[in-house]
């Protein structure tokens, strides 16, 4: 689309903005409004191509900004994504790449990638990965995530991530507490546990860390330089730590 079609799109739309908002004192009389907005109403008929070319145009630059704003967000919460040390870790935690999931146990997109995710972690003996408790859908979200915290004073984090991920539908307390049973918790040791501070700030840090990398749901990774929204084939995301790590 030549340089001159955009322009004019853009002065088209600005001006027929300012005509449609100008009010009954302005300096246009109403045949004079209704002349310009038949010829920008024309124009725009006739070209509509130049009017999805601005729209593209303005959607572009949006999500590169969104991009420039996400990348700025990591840079500066780095540490507390890739190093906190009150994040479970999985795989080798003196890996050369690091993946980080943001994930939920009632999210069954979460749950849909989970086994293409321990195959990952079992194959690539180079992988360091972070697991990111973000219970962002509801109370019983929030209780099973204290619960997996918890759980960690009981050497059984792992055993009982694994459980919850393979926990089909929805689920309320008294499942969680039978998935901590299952997998050998002292559950009424768990359940005292579940009311450390710590536990509160390791999920408040959570949330709020999400909310300064706008995640907007659940699965979310992070590898390298790179934030991943939403569930991801396991394919792709071996090319991703594939590329973090520097291969092609």
């Amino acid at each position: 689309m030549p340089p001159r079609f955009l322009s004019f799109a853009f002065l088209a739309l600005a001006a027929f903005i300012a005509v449609s908002s100008i009010a009954s004192a302005s300096d246009f009389t109403p045949e004079q409004r209704k002349e310009i907005e038949a010829i920008i109403g024309d124009y725009l008929k006739n070209h509509p191509d130049v009017l999805i070319d601005a729209v593209q145009g303005a959607d572009d630059k949006m999500k590169a900004d969104e991009k420039d704003k996400s990348a700025q967000a990591l840079a500066e919460h780095r540490q507390a994504v890739f190093d906190d040390p009150q994040s479970p870790v999985a795989g080798n935690p003196q890996g050369d790449v690091t993946l980080v999931e943001f994930f939920d146990y009632r999210c069954p997109y979460c749950k849909q990638v989970e086994p293409s995710l321990e195959k990952i972690i079992g194959d690539d003996h180079g992988l360091r990965f972070v697991y990111k408790e973000f219970p962002v859908l509801g109370p019983e979200s929030e209780t099973a995530a204290h619960a997996a915290l918890a759980a960690r004073q009981q050497g059984k984090y792992d055993a009982f991530h694994r459980a919850m991920m393979n926990t089909p539908g929805h689920f309320d307390e008294a499942v969680i507490y039978k998935v901590a049973a299952s997998v050998g918790l002292d559950v009424d040791r768990l359940k005292q546990d579940m009311k450390s501070p710590g536990v509160d700030k390791e999920l408040k840090a959570n949330l709020d860390l999400g909310t300064q990398l706008d995640l907007s749901g659940t699965p979310s990774f992070i590898v390298g330089d790179t934030i991943i929204p939403g569930a991801i084939s396991g394919d792709a995301l071996k090319q991703l730590i594939a590329t973090a790590r520097g291969k092609p």
